[in-house]
């Protein structure tokens, strides 16, 4: 690890903590000797940082704002990666804040760590996302943010229409489709909607309350749990 990574480690440690931690327990956590915190601290003080204490009570930070995070290489493109993925598979506000992202961390990087970002070996495809798809995130992610109902016109598997009334609770990338899963007011259940398959969609004004049986999370356990099954299932057959 290096110097300027253990500091900022070390400036997060004691501003998350209430109370004074002391130096073994500084050592033990980023797995260094106690000499080398107390070295660390001087150099922190020394820089301006206000970190309070002494060697045998402990140590801790007053209110400091942190400077620019310094991030490693597999950081930087984890967070490349993330930000080409939403801008290229969600809506166009969310898009335009990814592009505004990539653009600041392209800004500050060195030379070296540009080329090296730059052979990031993922690539992100975006054949399948078009406006209109865009369009329908759009809508969607706003009536999940606000709690307001839907309504749309929906093609099954086998190009039956059907219309729905729904409470929309989240958006779920499988890896192949987005898909919208909301708690249908027909069949009183939740239900899974492929977005691709949606064909007309309205916000209506009514909105909606969720509960411990009716969220994201709660539907998200459901679905580990029959597949759970399933495998135990499989298991001991």
């Amino acid at each position: 690890m290096h110097k300027s990574e253990r500091l900022f480690q070390l400036v997060n440690i004691l501003k998350s903590r209430r109370f004074a931690i002391t130096a073994n327990e500084l050592a033990n956590k980023l797995k260094i000797s106690q000499r080398t915190i107390y070295r660390n601290i001087q150099h922190l003080q020394s820089s301006g940082v206000p970190v309070e204490g002494e060697a045998g009570t402990g140590y801790l930070i007053a209110d400091y704002d942190l400077p620019p995070m310094m991030f490693t290489l597999e950081e930087l493109q984890a967070l490349l990666l993330g930000s080409k993925m939403v801008s290229a598979w969600t809506d166009p506000q969310l898009a335009a804040s990814a592009q505004a992202a990539i653009t600041k961390i392209n800004a500050v990087l060195p030379e070296k760590l540009k080329q090296q970002v730059e052979e990031l070996p993922y690539l992100v495809s975006t054949f399948s996302h078009d406006k209109a798809h865009q369009e329908i995130t759009l809508q969607l992610r706003k009536a999940i943010t606000n709690k307001t109902c839907i309504e749309f016109h929906y093609l099954d598997v086998n190009q039956q229409p059907s219309h729905r009334i729904t409470d929309p609770l989240g958006l779920v990338y499988w890896g192949a489709k987005w898909t919208l899963i909301a708690y249908c007011q027909l069949r009183s259940d939740y239900r899974e909607f492929r977005l691709d398959r949606i064909q007309s969609i309205v916000s209506l004004t009514n909105t909606f309350d969720t509960n411990p049986q009716k969220n994201l999370a709660h539907y998200i356990e459901l679905v580990k749990a029959k597949y759970q099954t399933k495998s135990d299932d499989q298991c001991h057959q």
